[in-house]
């Protein structure tokens, strides 16, 4: 299959530490992708170069066969690109629904004219946009928060309110980093049926970072696997599971 996201050797230095070092991966159209690996092995810097917060010393990114190597984040969305973060990123202030506005209004088509003069365009689009943005709180099982101040939400219902914000900017690829993370065994059951559901109604392609094997394992169809920002694996779940190298990064012994 041709790919959506292609990423060419891409090696990335801090000072003198190679945090990223020659990745390179194709992620065709319409899956559900895994990156792994311990703490600190490269995995949300990766994700940061993919999506413009770092420039990468070496190798290209491609999507949509587009380079976006050194585009800014916000020209990145713009192509269709959409992630979450580990460490939530929300307008705490704000309530849940006004969260979501905030992106939806970043493909509004009004102007500064229409938008000051109120003109009916501007009217149709701002109740277009409102009822999209309670469809997606009503997808994350929200709409009970929708005029509720983000900053008191629990945390679960914080990550869902993060990936409802990220679709909001209708993306093809959503970049979802450790969005397990924090949440009680029911919640992580959701979150898998989730973000199936998720690939299945908006057509997005997903890429994740999970800590939660569970998550990874069961609906991930492809993982690749990083240690100290090198590749060690890479394949199907099944056969990274076994992978002894992969049992070494985790759990510092050679598997049997």
């Amino acid at each position: 299959m041709p790919a959506l996201l292609s990423i060419k050797g891409m090696t990335h230095f801090f000072g003198g530490l190679k945090a990223v070092s020659n990745f390179s991966y194709d992620i065709p159209e319409g899956v559900i992708y895994g990156l792994i690996g311990p703490n600190g092995s490269g995995k949300t810097t990766t994700f940061n170069l993919i999506t413009g917060i770092y420039s990468p010393t070496e190798g290209k990114v491609f999507f949509k066969d587009k380079d976006i190597t050194r585009a800014k984040p916000y020209k990145i969305v713009q192509s269709g690109i959409a992630r979450t973060f580990q460490n939530l990123r929300i307008f705490s202030s704000l309530t849940a629904l006004d969260n979501i506005k905030i992106a939806k209004h970043f493909g509004s088509k009004s102007g500064l004219a229409t938008s000051v003069l109120r003109l009916p365009s501007f009217m149709n689009e701002e109740k277009a946009i409102k009822k999209q943005s309670l469809e997606l709180l009503d997808l994350m099982h929200l709409s009970h928060r929708a005029k509720e101040s983000a900053k008191n939400l629990p945390y679960g219902e914080l990550r869902r309110l993060e990936i409802a914000r990220a679709l909001a900017t209708n993306p093809k690829l959503l970049l979802l980093d450790e969005p397990a993370a924090g949440m009680n065994p029911k919640e992580v059951e959701e979150l898998m049926g989730l973000i199936t559901r998720i690939r299945k109604e908006f057509s997005v392609t997903v890429f994740l970072i999970e800590h939660h094997m569970q998550v990874v394992m069961g609906i991930c169809e492809y993982i690749k696997v990083i240690d100290f920002g090198e590749t060690i694996a890479e394949g199907i779940p099944e056969a990274v599971a076994k992978d002894p190298r992969v049992l070494e990064a985790y759990l510092g012994k050679r598997g049997a």
